[in-house]
C-alpha cells in the first residue's frame, strides 16, 4: 500500500468515526486488514474497552482457516466474532469498516458476522 492510500483510508476512517461510536448497548465492530491478516473487534467506545473480538492469527481458529482462500477465512473470522458476541449477550453493532471500501474481504467479514446472528 502506498503511502498515498494509506494517508487516504486513514482520513477515511478519521471522518467514519467522527460519525459512530459504540455504546454497551451497541457497541461497534471494528475491522482492520493487512496484507495477510483480518481483525474484527466489538468495542464499547464509552468505557473504552474491546469485549470480544477474533481475527486469522487466532489458535482457535488456525485449523478452520488452514488453506482457504482470505476472502474465506474472513468469513470464517466474521461468524466467530459473532459466535463470541452472542455468548458476551451482544446483538447488534454499529459496523465500522475501517476506511475501507465495502467489498472483498471487509464484505466477507460482514456477511460472515449476520451469518452468525450480528444485527447491523
Amino acid at each position: 500500500m502506498a503511502i498515498k492510500s494509506k494517508i487516504a483510508r486513514k482520513r477515511r476512517h478519521r471522518r467514519i468515526r467522527n460519525r459512530i461510536s459504540g455504546t454497551a448497548e451497541r457497541p461497534r465492530l471494528n475491522v482492520f486488514r493487512s496484507l495477510d491478516h483480518i481483525y474484527a473487534q466489538v468495542i464499547d467506545d464509552v468505557a473504552g474497552e474491546t469485549l470480544v473480538s477474533a481475527s486469522t492469527v487466532d489458535k482457535e481458529l488456525r485449523s478452520d482457516l488452514a488453506g482457504k482462500p482470505k476472502k474465506d477465512q474472513a468469513t470464517v473470522v466474521g461468524k466467530a466474532v459473532a459466535e463470541r458476541a452472542k455468548a458476551a449477550g451482544i446483538s447488534t453493532v454499529l459496523f465500522d469498516r475501517g476506511g475501507y471500501l465495502y467489498h472483498g474481504r471487509i464484505k466477507a467479514l460482514a456477511d460472515g458476522a449476520r451469518e452468525g446472528g450480528l444485527d447491523f
